[in-house]
């Protein structure tokens, strides 16, 4: 496994984070972690040399206003001795912050639920042009400075989704030690985006890549695409390319590869193990812009993936119905209609939206999910 020092901290991490938001559940109707298959896949994992993992306080819950499954099935995870193996990352809830003491009550429910005295890596979640004024507002900078001193968190950043001009604001405001960004070689100008983490890396941060994969749709390549990377001659699968995509950047830190299976895991692992910075030939490079090409003139919904959506009040399953979406215009499925009815048996119709909005006020990419969704309607109902 190949190590990166974080930043300004003194920490060399692996440069393969485990992101814990896609863990394997119980079944597709639920959020209830496999215990059974994931406990071993994440030992495995730091076995192998990861020492990174990713969780935060909703993640594997059944909304954003109250904890899930995630940071109490790693405090499981990491008995046996793995607790002293791992660096652990989660995030501040930044969307039910209303005052300073809501800071400190999240923190210590969360050091709670993960049974450990300290976070090594602490975020501010998901900030934007509306959360971070809130926050500081609410006094966040001397909450961070005070749980460093009284020694519950080691380091602090924030994970963000918004326009550049934003994320060098936040970065400029205060004496962070890493951040969070999303970047894969479809998103390389999108949100902070490659100025973003060039402004970040010359100021010495580490840097955490999430949704290298775009929450798996680059592993799904349209026929044209897989063309473009077997005319490289390099044996290589679809996750290998998207990640070596990311690796190949000197100011990356760690990727964050949200796994679900543990031939996920072995893959990932390996890839690790190989892939180094600016490898790529300029000829594998061109290849990529190829096939971003290929993706960018199909794709119909720029989502993601991320289930930030989610839940629906009355039981879309939004994601699904976007991935779906897409499926038909990129790789030409006429299955993708019997797809989405399956999906839809199991929850509510597109056409059951009641425009609460609620979905959009959470959604990372600021999709117009109610007007996408009729879209969504036209085609399958």
């Amino acid at each position: 496994m190949l190590y990166r020092k974080f930043g300004k901290t003194n920490e060399m991490v692996s440069i393969l984070g485990f992101g814990c938001m896609r863990l394997p559940v119980i079944d597709n109707n639920t959020a209830k972690i496999d215990d059974e298959k994931a406990i071993p896949m994440l030992r495995y994992a730091i076995d192998a040399g990861v020492n990174y993992l990713d969780t935060a306080y909703p993640y594997h819950g059944t909304g954003f206003t109250q904890g899930g499954e995630s940071e109490p099935f790693l405090a499981k995870a990491l008995k046996d001795g793995y607790r002293k193996k791992v660096n652990i990352a989660t995030k501040l809830p930044s969307w039910l912050i209303q005052t300073r003491e809501d800071m400190d009550r999240y923190l210590n429910e969360q050091l709670e639920r993960l049974e450990t005295d300290v976070i090594d890596f602490y975020l501010l979640h998901g900030l934007n042009k509306t959360l971070w004024p809130q926050l500081k507002e609410a006094g966040v900078t001397e909450f961070l400075d005070q749980s460093i001193r009284a020694g519950k968190i080691k380091y602090a950043g924030f994970s963000f989704h918004d326009q550049e001009s934003v994320f060098k604001e936040i970065v400029d405001y205060y004496d962070w030690s890493f951040c969070q960004i999303q970047y894969n070689y479809l998103d390389e100008y999108f949100q902070a985006g490659k100025a973003g983490l060039e402004y970040v890396a010359e100021r010495g941060l580490g840097i955490a890549i999430m949704e290298p994969l775009r929450g798996g749709n680059l592993t799904r390549l349209p026929e044209e695409a897989k063309a473009v990377f077997t005319e490289a001659g390099t044996n290589r699968t679809a996750a290998e390319w998207a990640l070596r995509w990311v690796w190949n950047h000197p100011g990356v830190s760690v990727v964050l590869s949200g796994m679900s299976t543990m031939e996920q895991v072995d893959e990932n692992i390996r890839v690790a193990r190989e892939a180094e910075v600016n490898s790529l030939t300029a000829g594998e490079l061109a290849g990529i812009e190829a096939v971003k090409k290929i993706f960018q003139e199909k794709i119909k919904v720029n989502c993601t993936g991320c289930s930030y959506c989610m839940p629906c009040p009355v039981g879309i399953n939004i994601p699904t119905c976007f991935s779906t979406y897409n499926d038909y215009w990129v790789f030409n499925t006429p299955e993708a209609k019997l797809t989405y009815a399956i999906w839809a048996s199991m929850g509510a119709l597109a056409s059951q939206c009641v425009e609460c909005g609620k979905c959009e006020s959470h959604c990372p990419q600021s999709l117009e999910i109610r007007k996408e969704l009729k879209q969504v309607v036209e085609l399958f109902e």
